[in-house]
């Protein structure tokens, strides 16, 4: 199991990048949240095993979101327990 912590820069808000995140989330064996943070960046958890995460990210990297993105960073961190499913946080 991986659990990975993403930081999103670029033109992340108003342009729907936590809605399609969740859309692409579908396509894949993972669980996770994503917000929006007051500096502009959104922050993605994503948790499942190792390559579907992975894939997952690629999937983000290869979207239509892609244009968006200016820099990208992860960290691994601890799975919360009490995660399900995968959310849009407001």
């Amino acid at each position: 199991m991986k659990t990975l912590k993403v930081h999103y820069e670029g033109r992340m808000q108003g342009v729907g990048f936590r809605y399609t995140v969740k859309m692409l989330a579908r396509e894949y064996d993972v669980s996770g949240t994503v917000a929006n943070l007051p500096d502009g960046r959104v922050e993605l958890l994503a948790s499942g095993d190792g390559a579907e995460v992975e894939a997952f990210l690629e999937g983000i990297r290869s979207s239509a979101l892609a244009g968006h993105i200016t820099l990208e960073s992860a960290t691994e961190t601890p799975r919360p327990e009490d995660l399900r499913g995968f959310t849009i946080i407001p």
